[in-house]
C-alpha cells in the first residue's frame, strides 16, 4: 500500500467502473445491552480472505450500573480478534486469561480445539458508566491447523506499528503495508489497518493481497469517481491498486487477505471447513464437555435451539 496525496480517478475508465466489486450494507443485531452492526456474514458474501465474521461495536453509552455481560461461551476453528476505538472491555477465558482491552489495542484469541470466553465491563467502569465502540472479527483458519491447541495474546496500542504522513494516520494491526510489518501472529496471509484521513487525504491500497475490502467507520470517502458512506463496506477488485480519498474527515478499517483454500462451516459461534465437527462441537457444549472460565463460572449462554443447519461459504458466497 501506498500514500497517494494527489489521488483523482477519472470516470469513464475500468478503474472507476468496477474497482469496488460488491457493495455490502451491515445489518442491525440487537444484543441487548448495545447494538452491533453485522457487515460479515452477508448474503452477497460470506467471506473476505479469512475474515468470515465482522461487526461494529456501538457506539454506546452505558449510564453508570449499565455495561456490556456477554457470558461465557464457545468457539472453535477460529480466531477472534477484538479492537476498541473507546471504552474498555474485560476478557477472561478458560485458558485462565483475565485481560482488559483499551482503545488502539489487540486481544487475538485462536480457538483452535475449543475455548470458552467472556467479554465484560469491569466493576470499576460499571460504577461510573462509559462510551463503547470497535471492531470485533473472527478469521478462519487454515484446514491444517483448525484444531490447534488454544491461544491468547495481548498486544498493546504501542506494540502495534502506525505511519503518519500526509493527512493519514495508520495503524496496522495485521499483515504487512505502508512499508512496515504488524507483529500480529495469525495463520494465514492477513490484512487488518485502521485508517484516519484528514479532508483532502488519499492513499492506494496496492494489490499485496488476493482480496481486499474498505469499511467505512465515519465521515465519507472516493472510490473511483463514488462517494461512499459511514457503515458500508466496500469490496474491491482483485490484482490492481485502488485509490481512496476523503471528502471529509474519514475513518475506516481496510482488511482482508488470501482466501481459505476450501470451504467453511459457520453456526452459532463455531466456524470450521467441516459440517461434522460443528455436530460435534454443539453437542460437546450441550452436554458441559468444554472448560469453563477461571473468576467467571457461574454463567453461560446456552446453546441455540433453532440456528438451523451450519451455513457453507465457498468463494466468499454463502451457499
Amino acid at each position: 500500500m501506498t500514500r497517494h496525496p494527489e489521488s483523482d480517478p477519472l470516470l469513464g475508465d475500468r478503474a472507476s467502473t468496477d474497482a469496488v466489486q460488491t457493495l455490502l450494507i451491515p445489518r442491525a443485531v440487537d444484543l441487548g445491552e448495545m447494538e452491533v452492526r453485522r457487515a460479515l456474514p452477508s448474503r452477497k458474501r460470506q467471506m473476505v480472505g479469512p475474515f468470515i465474521f465482522f461487526d461494529q461495536m456501538g457506539p454506546a453509552t452505558f449510564g453508570a450500573g449499565k455495561g456490556i455481560d456477554v457470558r461465557p461461551h464457545p468457539h472453535i476453528n477460529l480466531s477472534t480478534v477484538t479492537y476498541l476505538f473507546d471504552g474498555e472491555i474485560e476478557h477472561r477465558d478458560s485458558l485462565g486469561t483475565h485481560q482488559t482491552i483499551q482503545p488502539g489495542a489487540v486481544n487475538l484469541m485462536t480457538a483452535g480445539q475449543g475455548i470458552v470466553h467472556s467479554e465484560r465491563t469491569s466493576p470499576r467502569l460499571k460504577q461510573k458508566g462509559q462510551h463503547l465502540s470497535g471492531i470485533q472479527t473472527w478469521l478462519a483458519l487454515p484446514e491444517d491447523v483448525e484444531e490447534q491447541t488454544p491461544t491468547f495474546t495481548h498486544y498493546s496500542a504501542d506494540d502495534l506499528p502506525t505511519i503518519e504522513a500526509d493527512g493519514m494516520k495508520t495503524r496496522l494491526i495485521a499483515g504487512e503495508a505502508f512499508g512496515v510489518k504488524s507483529p500480529l501472529t495469525v495463520a494465514s496471509a492477513t490484512l487488518y489497518g485502521d485508517v484516519i484521513l484528514e479532508k483532502g487525504a488519499a492513499f492506494s491500497i496496492d494489490p499485496l493481497y488476493e482480496e481486499r475490502a474498505i469499511y467505512i467507520i465515519s465521515g465519507s470517502i472516493i472510490v473511483a469517481g463514488n462517494e461512499y458512506a459511514p457503515e458500508q463496506l466496500l469490496i474491491l477488485r482483485k490484482g490492481e491498486a485502488i485509490d481512496i480519498s476523503a471528502t471529509s474527515n474519514a475513518r475506516l478499517m481496510i482488511f482482508g487477505g488470501d482466501p481459505m483454500e476450501g470451504p467453511r462451516y459457520i453456526w452459532w459461534n463455531f466456524v470450521s471447513s467441516r459440517q461434522e465437527r460443528i455436530e460435534l462441537a454443539k453437542e460437546e457444549w450441550a452436554t458441559g464437555r468444554f472448560d469453563t472460565v477461571p473468576g467467571d463460572e457461574e454463567e453461560f449462554i446456552p446453546l441455540p435451539e433453532d440456528k438451523g443447519k451450519p451455513r457453507r461459504a465457498v468463494g466468499g458466497r454463502a451457499f
